[in-house]
């Protein structure tokens, strides 16, 4: 998509966390005047503040009141906390013949809990990466070319949107009423593939593997599983014992399993769904026999 030519509005963040800061330095990079970080300890903004190029503005929370309305307001505090900002805000004396934009950065939370605000005349929305974010320098150069869920009404969309195309990235709504489930699918291939990794750091180590050379020897493997889900569907993709339906091999691995129950009851679950996968290519009495034994 094309950049943008309209002005940029002038931002201010509140919260300044990895994502909330990843944002800050993308968006400074674009051109956006990053008005003010807000975070509830000054110190947390004045770190992140530093990470800028141009100067900004470091408050505290409770210093909003004192200052003027900006163009657009980014709210990428944890999500937990995100219910309690509508409350904060809807006290300020910025609308003043204006209708300020904000949107949140949740990616299980939809613009309905921004509806305080709506209801008092904000355009409200949400705007979503889908990246993960570890360390804000290495976070804003991840945001370029993302993926983002943009969500709200149109004018909060539309803002969105464009945030998304001066990040030379791809946008897509969804309803509002299915963020959780849209979140849910991208903690399945983020947050927990992470988890499952070090779940097979664990099982190598057991193995006799430092971690270190567990992870360099992982890796590469995690690294051909992408590559070849990059290049086919999913059933195809899937590469190993269950694609295989090598029945005595999971007869082996449920055995050495069973001194970990945490490790056996995840083989179990993606087992199942692995089988699904390939049932289509397998002799029907071996998917039966395999699904005996994990079911």
């Amino acid at each position: 998509m094309p950049k943008t030519d309209k002005p940029k509005p002038d931002v201010s963040i509140i919260g300044t966390g990895r994502l909330g800061t990843a944002l800050a330095i993308a968006l400074s990079s674009e051109g956006y005047s990053i008005n003010a970080l807000i975070a509830r300890r000054r110190g947390n903004a004045r770190r992140a503040a530093a990470l800028l190029d141009g100067p900004t503005r470091v408050m505290a929370v409770k210093d909003l009141a004192d200052s003027p309305a900006p163009g657009l307001l980014l709210i990428a505090t944890p999500d937990d906390q995100i219910a309690t900002v509508p409350g904060m805000l809807g006290e300020l004396d910025w609308l003043d013949g204006k209708t300020p934009t904000v949107l949140h950065t949740s990616g299980a939370l939809s613009s309905d809990v921004l509806s305080p605000l709506r209801d008092k005349g904000w355009s409200t929305g949400s705007l979503h990466p889908l990246v993960s974010v570890s360390e804000p320098k290495a976070g804003a150069r991840l945001l370029r070319g993302a993926f983002w869920c943009v969500e709200g009404d149109r004018r909060a969309v539309r803002q969105g949107k464009a945030i998304v195309r001066d990040l030379e990235g791809k946008s897509f709504s969804i309803s509002a009423d299915k963020k959780p489930l849209y979140h849910a699918a991208a903690v399945m291939v983020s947050g927990n593939v992470t988890a499952l990794f070090d779940v097979a750091l664990e099982m190598l180590g057991q193995c006799g593997l430092e971690r270190t050379q567990a992870r360099q020897a992982l890796l590469p493997l995690l690294a051909s599983a992408v590559r070849n889900l990059e290049e086919m569907e999913t059933s195809r993709a899937l590469t190993g014992t269950f694609a295989r339906g090598d029945v005595e091999t999971v007869k082996r691995h449920l055995e050495t399993l069973k001194g970990n129950k945490s490790a056996l009851e995840i083989y179990r679950v993606l087992g199942l769904g692995s089988l699904d996968l390939s049932a289509a290519r397998l002799d029907p009495v071996v998917v039966k026999r395999i699904r005996s034994l994990i079911g």
